[in-house]
């Protein structure tokens, strides 16, 4: 490996010993082979990192190119993230969860993308895997970061940290650290990164296997402490996109309010139905403007606005135990 390796993979470690060894067996065998890859220990109480060593240790070659990082105490996800930001060193880096795993050539791939577009980031559809089956993920082709901005600001593109390789320099040329003790909805960080790029590419094909180990809707599992991180993050990125480009994406960012609260009305939960009303209430005239998601959603959301909650949580109920109880176990 030179000095400076091609790209940096991020893997933060927290209770995943189920999951940990599938994930670090995909990146030792990746075909790319000048790669620096940093784990970083948030404290994990489990045997997390004993299987990541012993994985590494069947992979001779690699332990050289291997780091281990701790935290003395757990500090959560995005924290992990930024330790292992401090310490990286490639060109590109990536952000592999630890619970998920990946295809050998993906980094070889991407990172041949990135180089050969002059990319300062570069995207891949993935694959949702459940239990028993998985969901091949498409992704939007877009070529400008401006339109990429508002494809993920109008949920037609995943902002999500793990099927993109970022040009280190867009994290240290622009402060951009993801935001410590606020996990939910962590990943919009990647919207600020898009912001700040020059050029972008995307490959159309599925790398990453995202495990879906949780069957039933996510809105359900939200805490206070997860509304407040949420809303702590969207309102972090609504700042930072009116800082940089005024009110020249008001639509879009009324779009990414709107789909913060979307889940809440998934849930069935009367208390969730009224915190939808509390959220954003100037967004929801942009309800039916947004494109990017099916009418039906447009649909439910508009009932929403109207006070039509009834019908709202018989399609939650029907959510719920159709699509997640029985289609995507």
């Amino acid at each position: 490996m030179t000095m400076y390796p091609k790209v940096s993979v991020i893997v933060p470690v927290y209770n995943v010993e189920k999951f940990i060894s599938r994930c670090t067996e995909s990146l030792m065998v990746q075909t790319l082979e000048d790669v620096e890859f940093i784990f970083v220990d948030d404290a994990s109480p489990d045997k997390s990192m004993d299987l990541v060593r012993e994985c590494v240790q069947r992979h001779p070659e690699r332990i050289p190119q291997v780091r281990i990082l701790r935290h003395e105490k757990n500090q959560g996800l995005p924290s992990a993230r930024n330790t292992g930001l401090a310490e990286a060193s490639g060109c590109y880096v990536f952000h592999c969860d630890s619970d998920d795993f990946v295809e050998p050539d993906m980094l070889e791939n991407l990172y041949g993308a990135a180089v050969g577009n002059d990319a300062d980031i570069v995207w891949c559809d993935w694959y949702l895997s459940f239990e028993h089956r998985e969901r091949y993920m498409r992704q939007p082709d877009y070529g400008s970061p401006m339109e990429a901005l508002k494809g993920m600001l109008g949920g037609a593109m995943k902002f999500n940290v793990w099927n993109k390789l970022v040009r280190r320099s867009l994290y240290t040329e622009n402060g951009i650290e993801f935001p410590a003790g606020y996990g939910m909805g962590e990943d919009m960080t990647m919207m600020m990164l898009f912001s700040c790029a020059g050029k972008v590419k995307y490959v159309p094909k599925a790398y990453y296997h995202y495990v879906k180990t949780n069957d039933t809707a996510f809105s359900r599992t939200y805490s206070d402490r997860h509304l407040q991180e949420l809303r702590y993050n969207v309102d972090r990125i609504v700042r930072f996109i009116k800082g940089k480009y005024g009110d020249g994406l008001d639509m879009e960012l009324a779009f990414l309010k709107l789909d913060a609260k979307f889940p809440f009305l998934l849930s069935g939960d009367p208390s969730k139905l009224r915190l939808w009303k509390e959220w954003y209430p100037e967004s929801d005239r942009y309800i039916m403007r947004n494109r990017n998601i099916s009418l039906r959603s447009r649909l439910l959301q508009w009932l929403a606005w109207k006070g039509q909650f009834l019908a709202v949580r018989m399609y939650g109920y029907m959510f719920n135990k159709i699509v997640y109880g029985l289609i995507y176990r």
